[in-house]
This record gives structure tokens, sequence and C-alpha cells, in this order.
């Protein structure tokens, strides 16, 4: 068993909780969304060859927020900062969905600075066809459920859906709407930026993902200097917590190359 600590980390104003376990190479994941359940068979498998941390996005999921931040890239820039006072040079990013726009801000922030990039159903840009999901129109827990391709996953993840728990949603709704509404859940900036990334980039997919169009995935693939695509099969969005150990299998020896 992967053993792992909690540290929380002031950085300014904002106060941070970040876990980490494993060891290796550094490797940062950024959570979805709608926050993430603390141990996941994903972080773990991460955890067998790496360093891996996982900082709680600020705001999400706790009623305390940065009343200051109004955009993604300011979270990428507070997250340049942690990794600057936790002395991590060079890791690589795992953005998952709403955490994959955070990643790629980050490398186009700071384009040599990162050794690998994973975005893995990632927001951030608009898909040329569809929409991104609009969490706005069904309740919380019909969001969450809309993230995977089989129910049964989302009940191995979540089990019996707490009060707690649907407030935890709550906060982190009210959170991207401060940050990534207008326009919602991308930026008309970031694509230009893309080009500039020196890290080579894998880019997954969950092939029934109702909640970023696979074309936003093309965009980052062809964008991206160095990127290849991968289409996880019977997965939704949260490809992270429905095929943990298919993501795994992509993710880990693209991680390890040098």
């Amino acid at each position: 068993m992967v053993g792992w600590s909690e540290q929380n980390v002031e950085l300014g104003e904002v106060k941070l909780r970040v876990l980490r376990g494993g060891s290796g190479r550094p490797v940062v994941v950024l959570h979805h969304d709608i926050g993430t359940p603390d141990r996941l068979p994903f972080y773990d498998a991460l955890a067998d060859k790496f360093d891996v941390i996982v900082p709680n996005h600020p705001g999400f999921g706790v009623p305390e927020r940065p009343k200051w931040m109004r955009h993604p890239r300011d979270l990428a820039a507070l997250y340049q900062w942690l990794l600057a006072d936790l002395g991590v040079d060079k890791p690589s990013l795992v953005g998952l969905g709403f955490g994959g726009w955070v990643a790629a801000e980050m490398c186009a922030l700071a384009p040599r600075d990162f050794h690998r990039l994973v975005l893995v159903g990632a927001m951030g840009v608009k898909p040329p066809d569809g929409f991104i999901f609009d969490q706005a129109i069904v309740s919380y827990i019909d969001y969450a459920r809309a993230g995977f391709h089989d129910q049964a996953a989302f009940e191995r993840v979540f089990g019996e859906v707490s009060t707690d728990q649907l407030v935890a949603w709550d906060l982190c709704r009210e959170m991207c709407f401060r940050i990534a509404w207008k326009p919602y859940m991308y930026s008309q900036t970031l694509p230009y930026l893309l080009g500039g990334v020196r890290a080579p980039a894998l880019v997954v997919w969950g092939d029934d993902d109702k909640i970023v169009p696979k074309g936003a995935g093309e965009i980052y693939a062809s964008a991206l200097r160095e990127a290849r695509l991968e289409i996880v099969a019977a997965s939704g969005h949260c490809v992270d917590m429905e095929q943990p150990e298919a993501l795994a299998r992509l993710v880990t020896p693209f991680l390890a190359q040098n």
C-alpha cells in the first residue's frame, strides 16, 4: 500500500491542502471540477512509480475561497508558486477534466518547465462541434453521474451520496462559475499559446465522454507540438475513476520516458 501524507500550505492569502505519496520523479495531478476523493486507485497506481502531488483546488468543495481568483490561469500561476515553495523541479503534469485546462495553462505560461503533460478529457478549448456540458442546467448529482459511462462505476466511487458530498459539489459548482463562466469552460486565448509548449503530451479521452466532446481533444493534440491522442473504451469523462487500470497503463510508461 502506498503511504500518503497531507500538508496544508499557505500561499499569500490562499490555503491549499496537498496530498503526496510515492517516490521518484515528481508528478502533479490536477483534479476534476467536481473535486476528488482523497484516495483513488489511479493515484495509487501513479504513486507506485512516482512522487505524486495532488493539490485540492482552492474553493472547490470547501467554503474558504480566494475571492480575487477569476480565471483558471490564476490557478495555474498559483500552482507554479506552490511548486516553487515545495522545491519541485521539472515535474510532469496530469490534468483531469477541468484540471487539464489548468495544466495546459501552466505549460503555456512556462513552456520549458515541465517534463511531460497528460490531458484527460481536458476542458479549456472550445470544441469544434457540440458544447461542453452545462452543469447549470442539471442537479449536482446528475452532473457528476454524467461523467461516467457506467453508473455502476459511479456507485463504486461515490457510493451512497451523502449530504456533505452534495454540499461539496455545490461549492465546486459555485467556484466554476466564479472563474470559468463566460465563456463557459474554455479559453479564447489558450489555443494560440499551446504551440510554445515543449513538454511531450499525451491526450486521453473516454469514448463516451458526455461532458467534453472528443473534438476538444483533437484540438489539443494538433495544437501541441508533440502530442498523441488515445481513446479509452467503455469510459466517460472521468476516465481516472472509471477505468483507472487502463489509464495507468497509458500514462505510467509515458511519464517514465526521459
